[in-house]
């Protein structure tokens, strides 16, 4: 994939791979730091690492589609509290 507003692949940052890579040509940076961490129910694979979310072993955001997963879960919490 080309780098865009929804893809961007940074291989010169000293952490890539920041996790454990299925396929390194579809590997998504764009949210290094995941928008949904905050999020008891993100819809990744975390883990409770002794009362701290442990997102080391997801993979959501670095997929090609986490872009469009990312903003619709955020329009989604957005319409939760706005329906409150």
């Amino acid at each position: 994939m080309e780098n865009s507003y929804r893809f961007y692949r940074n291989m010169d940052c000293d952490y890539f791979p920041c996790h454990k890579l299925e396929n390194a040509e579809e590997f998504n940076c764009m949210f290094c730091y995941c928008p949904l961490y905050l999020l008891e129910d993100c819809g990744g694979n975390h883990m409770d690492n002794y009362g701290v979310k442990d997102c080391s072993n997801c993979l959501v955001p670095h997929r090609p589609n986490g872009y469009d997963y990312i903003n619709k879960k955020l329009i989604e919490q957005n319409n939760l509290k706005r329906n409150k």
